[in-house]
């Protein structure tokens, strides 16, 4: 059976991370899974998410892009 514990931690220089769970019986096996905060690695590139929309390939970037889109698949189809 697994137990699962939350911790919220602070990266420290050199990518170190320490824990301190004195719940758990010394000895015993556990597994750590690290998740990061992907506002955080967005906030460091100097990116708002905003940014990205219409970036992508075959993105429409405004609204009149994608009206002249879909007429032109209209015509194309009648």
């Amino acid at each position: 059976m697994l137990n699962a514990i939350k911790r919220s931690v602070t990266v420290q220089r050199g990518g170190r991370i320490e824990l301190h769970v004195p719940e758990l019986p010394e000895g015993s096996p556990a597994e750590v899974i690290v998740l990061e905060e992907q506002r955080a690695a967005v906030r460091a590139a100097g990116r708002k998410l905003a940014s990205l929309i219409g970036q992508g390939k075959g993105a429409l970037v405004s609204a009149e892009d994608a009206d002249r889109f879909i007429r032109a698949e209209r015509d194309r189809w009648s």
